[in-house]
């Protein structure tokens, strides 16, 4: 099996579980803005946000070790039990520390709710880090299975809690921590998690081979974190936590991009790892970085298109100062989606380090720009600064990766894309019921345009099967 092959069945395989959760987040989107006011909804959005920079920084990311060892030997059980026994030795207790701290500390007075944000935080724990043992043992479609799960319990809790009881907050902070419960249940007696932990083979050696690995990572995800978080936080301070429920809703349909580059990421990680090794391992980044541009370029131009029927189907409340916020982000996503194609590189070459430098320049960017914003263009500061720093980190490290290996990049290519998202951007900030169908089609062609080696391929494809189909239907 080529890699071109390998990397597009474990997309489809990945993509099945981030793209159903995607779908199950947008369905609950509507009952969390309809139930919660401004602030509480507000509030739910920060929870989410600290418990992502929590768990990285409590754990070292020591999972990232875990997958990165393992996709190379993904048959040996005998690995999986060893990388899981000391990563078991190592999280569980810091998990049940930090949430005993966080008990205490957290700046909330309902002690219910307090409780239902630290049991969400340990449980995400644990589900993270098995998680990525079964993505090392190559059992992505457990993996998928694991995040289906989680999502569509997320959705059912919140339909029942926070819609049908009116628990308001509560529910739906409880709706966010059943999720991943029983996602980590299903993978437990699914990959029979109980038979790979062996406390006997906890080891100093290994424990610290695998945080050799992944603490670098821990500054590029809290640099990650401060990115996508600082934003939220410098308006919450300077404008409330009413504007900053607007720019929570005003990311909900550029990160449907992310959904796409999540599921690329994870396969992609993998497929460059192991091409790492290969000769033409340069020659193969630097066609697979075109690919991906016109890719995401594509994606974007047709989200872009739909965003004035998304954002009234999926939106209710008064959320109007989020919809011209979108094209920004959406840009920015772009941006962040090609530098997470980098990163991936960095992640095959073992690179850690340079991740994680680069992440941490970025977000000084976004907060600088931010700070210096705030005053003068209220919230758009947050979105121009995540625009600016994503920008700055995709040149960055296209110079800083070449020291690791060199990659060749068309950069006419990806000056079209970019000129195609802009156009895209015109129509629909103009926004009348013409210009968005106007703006439809040409992103169907422009999407075809920019992918068209790949429209060809998919055609010829689906061309074969249904030949094959009437012929055995002939017989």
């Amino acid at each position: 099996m080529s890699r071109e092959t390998k990397l597009v069945k474990n997309t489809f395989i990945l993509s099945i579980g981030t793209f159903l959760p995607k779908l199950a987040s947008f369905v609950t989107l509507p009952i969390l803005t309809a139930c919660l006011s401004k602030e509480q909804y507000g509030t739910y959005d920060l929870v989410t946000i600290l418990v992502s920079f929590i768990m990285p920084v409590m754990t070292l990311q020591v999972h990232t070790a875990a997958f990165r060892f393992l996709i190379e030997h993904h048959n040996d059980r005998n690995l999986a039990k060893l990388y899981l026994s000391n990563i078991a030795a190592f999280v569980i207790p810091i998990g049940i520390a930090t949430m005993t701290i966080m008990f205490f500390f957290l700046p909330i007075r309902d002690v219910r709710l307090r409780l239902l944000v630290c049991v969400y935080l340990f449980v995400d724990i644990l589900v993270s880090e098995v998680r990525q043992i079964t993505r090392g043992m190559a059992r992505n479609l457990d993996y998928s299975i694991s995040s289906i799960t989680s999502a569509f319990t997320k959705m059912a809790m919140a339909l029942l809690l926070v819609q049908c009881l009116r628990y308001e907050l509560n529910g739906a902070v409880l709706a966010l921590t059943l999720g991943p419960t029983f996602s980590l249940l299903f993978l437990i007696f699914r990959v029979k998690v109980y038979e790979l932990i062996d406390f006997r083979l906890v080891s100093w050696k290994v424990l610290k081979e695998m945080l050799l690995y992944s603490w670098p990572m821990v500054p590029n995800n809290m640099a990650g974190w401060v990115i996508r978080a600082s934003d939220r936080v410098i308006v919450s301070a300077f404008l409330g936590l009413a504007a900053n429920a607007g720019l929570a809703v005003a990311h909900k349909l550029p990160n449907l991009l992310l959904l796409a580059q999540g599921t690329f990421n994870m396969s992609w990680q993998e497929s460059a790892s192991i091409a790492s090794k290969d000769g033409d391992a340069g020659a193969y980044y630097s066609k697979m970085f075109t690919t991906m541009a016109n890719f995401y370029a594509g994606c974007l131009i047709l989200i872009v298109a739909a965003t004035p029927l998304l954002f009234r189907l999926l939106i209710r409340g008064n959320y109007s100062e989020a919809y011209p916020q979108m094209p920004i982000l959406f840009s920015a996503t772009f941006f962040s989606c090609m530098s997470g194609f980098l990163g991936g590189i960095y992640i095959a070459c073992k690179a850690t380090r340079s991740v994680g430098v680069t992440t941490i320049l970025t977000a000084v960017c976004n907060i600088v720009v931010n700070l210096a914003l705030i005053k003068f263009i209220g919230v758009y500061a947050a979105t121009v600064s995540t625009l600016i720093s994503f920008i700055f980190l995709l040149i960055y490290r296209m110079a800083d990766i070449e020291k690791h290996v060199k990659i060749r990049y068309n950069i006419p290519r990806f000056l079209a894309a970019v000129m195609a998202m802009l156009i895209g951007y015109g129509f629909f900030y103009l926004n009348t019921p013409v210009f968005n169908v106007i703006n439809l089609c040409y992103a169907i062609g422009a999407c075809c345009f920019l992918n068209w080696r790949m429209v060809v391929v998919m055609g010829a494809r689906a061309k074969k099967f249904f030949q094959r189909v009437f012929t055995n239907s002939q017989r």
